[in-house]
């Protein structure tokens, strides 16, 4: 009941006002941003209309701080102090890229346990799937989705008295006025408790794994304020809140150093191991409440200051304190949003305009604190587990390719980097299978190891995105010597990636063409992996993304590749029936069967995600896109699927369904307060559908090459007014 409340309160707000923005015509080689705004959007005014305000203890209202490789994630109190009352909506975790755990194998299991052998095509292949027998089997598969998995590192928070000596709970903390100011990167919190004001200010630290807080109020000098440092242990569990006090047994906490203006805390899980430094200004004292449960109480005035660093080696730096790190975020934030891509819609007559103005403005916040990091982020980011806080790489795309889409491809190039650490695995799985080159994984970890899976297994769609991120940064370097120097950065993974598609297609001496499948689940998962072949989407993926992989061969003077060529020529056309383009040939009935009518309309992705390839025909899409608008089931999409929609309606020319497809009313398209994109009750974020807006957005305003329009993806309907900056063009 407490979701369904919550989720009345966010609908479509009133806004804005806009001038408007265009975008040159033609295609380039180059990704090149359109025409922008004929004046300078005022980025400072337009970021600030969207700070973030709270004025109540809620559980979907939890805001985060970060800085891409670490964030923390703050309840009303701008701490983590009542990390039980929001379990069940957006946690408060704190969580780094560094912060991975297994448990102990005391059951010796070997990744080949996991291993099942398929027919395909009458050769022997086998796939990293769940088993349910026999029993060793099953509990290999599961043991490897569980380990490694993400670690909740530990919760900060305050411990407040009340006058009576009991400790304060949530519904004791009054008048709250919360705000993020993301300008700054900071979060603001004032409230009472008992009538006494406490006013909180909490950053990270923009270049380190540091949260820095400073707490005024008279509760310091009654003795009644106190800092607590509490670790929970991981549960491995799919998703992990970082509230599970259980196990104390099980892990060790100590203090190396202690003063009274610092402390260093270590905690040991099996082999893991990690350090949180505390460093404050003023005098304050320190008690070991419980084994991991450590208590600090400043002792001097009413203003207290605290950073706390956590890194994974025993820190020799000094930490910095909470005016350093002001001055960082100040710096770092304000070069952040001066920076990249912006887009103003004030002035439109729309009334949906600044609920869109608002989502883009939060999504490129929440990505850049949660997605920017050394690695593929998890859906949840860094703020709680999902999937065991694992990244699926089929969903990089959605949260990363907009970086480069909003100038920002530093951004995204941070985790390209996974793909040469993943490589040896990504290798052998090629090699296992017996096909050429890199076969990327799906569910894994930082080390790219493959994740036991069902469906996972048969997924091939993550298998391209590689070429598409690094083809997507290398349209944004402006000098012939800059594209040089990254064609030659990424070129063998771009080769074994095309290497692996190529091998893949499997050449049908009866129909004399090349097919994908059987042995796959297309991106529209609900199709079984030994019936399944052809799906649209993969096949016009793969069709235009051997295409790109040719021109970089062409642009490092090398001669085109035969066996890609071949491949590329003779794959399978687009299924068509009834003049629509259909999931997969072998659906036959996947427009009468209801079942087939739910999850992602992916369909739509074959034009829209991707440009035209060749054999498409924009009239049978077209068509399609109308009947998918009108019979499919919306209710049990997911948050990607409403700018993927989106992104197809921009280019068929349906600018209306365009903005329609955004802003949804639908459960899986709601952008909580925060900007959160909320699922439902086991994903309460969704990154992916941040990401995907952002990406969404650029399409409709730079457009794509060869888009003759302006602002494509926004009615001309005179309620539309668009002023954009710093994007660039989709392919």
């Amino acid at each position: 009941m407490m979701h369904r409340r919550m989720l009345l309160l966010f609908g479509l707000l009133l806004g804005g006002v806009m001038m408007r923005a265009q975008v040159k015509a033609g295609g380039q080689a180059e990704m090149k941003p359109g025409r922008q705004a004929e004046t300078k959007i005022d980025r400072e005014a337009l970021v600030s209309r969207h700070n973030v305000k709270v004025g109540k203890a809620d559980p979907l209202a939890a805001l985060s701080v970060g800085n891409g490789h670490f964030a923390f994630t703050v309840d009303a109190t701008g701490l983590q102090s009542f990390p039980e009352y929001y379990e069940k909506g957006v946690p408060l975790g704190t969580e780094a890229d560094w912060g991975w755990h297994s448990f102990v194998d005391t059951g010796h299991y070997r990744p080949e346990e996991a291993l099942k052998e398929y027919d395909i095509h009458g050769r022997k292949e086998t796939y990293s799937v769940q088993w349910h027998s026999p029993e060793r089997n099953r509990q290999a598969s599961e043991w490897f989705r569980q380990n490694v998995h993400r670690l909740q590192l530990g919760n900060i928070g305050f411990e407040l008295d009340k006058k009576d000596g009991t400790l304060a709970v949530a519904g004791d903390i009054k008048d709250i006025h919360q705000e993020l100011d993301l300008w700054k990167g900071e979060i603001k919190s004032v409230f009472t408790l008992e009538g006494v004001r406490v006013y909180v200010s909490t950053m990270v630290h923009p270049g380190e794994d540091v949260v820095s807080v400073s707490v005024r109020s008279d509760l310091i000098s009654q003795g009644r304020l106190h800092i607590r440092l509490r670790f929970p242990y991981p549960t491995g569990e799919f998703g992990d809140d970082g509230d599970d006090w259980a196990n104390a047994d099980r892990h060790l906490s100590g203090m190396s150093e202690n003063d009274e203006t610092g402390m260093l805390v270590t905690h040991r899980l099996d082999t893991t191991q990690y350090f949180v430094h505390m460093k404050w200004e003023g005098k304050a004292e320190v008690r070991k409440k419980e084994p991991h449960y450590f208590l600090i109480t400043p002792r001097s005035g009413n203003i207290f200051s605290i950073s706390c660093r956590f890194s994974s080696a025993d820190p020799l730096e000094a930490v910095p304190s909470y005016a350093m790190t002001g001055e960082a975020c100040s710096t770092s934030w304000s070069r952040f949003w001066r920076s990249g891509g912006a887009v103003d819609l004030s002035g439109s007559k729309d009334p949906r305009a600044f609920e869109l103005e608002r989502r883009i403005v939060l999504s490129q916040y929440l990505t850049r604190i949660q997605n920017a990091g050394d690695d593929p982020p998890q859906e949840t980011g860094l703020t709680y587990n999902s999937w065991y806080g694992k990244p699926h790489m089929e969903m990089f795309w959605w949260h990363c390719a907009h970086f480069a889409l909003w100038g920002r491809s530093e951004l995204l190039e941070r985790s390209l980097d996974w793909y040469r650490r993943a490589a040896p695995i990504a290798r052998q799985i090629a090699e296992r299978q017996g096909y050429k080159g890199v076969r990327w994984q799906k569910m894994t970890d930082p080390a790219g190891r493959e994740s036991p899976s069902s469906i996972g297994a048969f997924l091939i769609w993550q298998q391209p995105h590689f070429i598409y991120f690094t083809e997507l940064c290398y349209r944004l370097q402006k000098t012939a010597e800059a594209r040089k120097a990254l064609l030659e950065k990424y070129k063998d993974l771009v080769f074994a990636t095309a290497d692996f598609m190529a091998s893949y297609a499997w050449y049908d001496d009866a129909t004399h063409r090349y097919i994908l499948g059987k042995g796959l689940i297309p991106a529209q998962e609900r199709f079984k992996e030994d019936e399944t072949f052809n799906p649209c989407f993969e096949l016009a993926y793969w069709r235009w993304i051997l295409s790109v992989a040719q021109q970089w061969r062409a642009r490092l003077g090398l001669p085109a590749d035969a066996g890609w060529q071949k491949v590329e020529d003779g794959l399978s056309d687009l299924p068509r029936q009834d003049s629509l383009y259909y999931p997969a040939e072998s659906a036959t009935d996947a427009y009468t069967n209801l079942r087939y009518r739910g999850d992602h309309p992916v369909v739509l992705a074959t034009f829209g995600f991707l440009p035209a390839t060749k054999g498409l025909d924009t009239v049978t899409m077209r068509r399609t896109f109308d009947w998918v608008w009108k019979n499919w089931s919306w209710a049990e999409t997911w948050g990607w699927d409403f700018p993927l929609t989106a992104m197809c309606a921009t280019r068929l020319g349906k600018p209306d369904k365009a903005i329609d497809a955004l802003l949804m009313p639908v459960q899986k398209n709601t952008y909580l307060v925060s900007g959160h994109n909320y699922q439902d009750d086991r994903l309460r974020l969704y990154l992916p559908g941040n990401g995907g807006l952002l990406a969404a957005v650029a399409l409709m305003c730079a457009g794509y090459d060869g888009c003759p329009r302006i602002n494509p993806g926004f009615p001309k309907d005179g309620k539309w007014k668009v002023r954009w900056e710093g994007l660039s063009r989709m392919p």
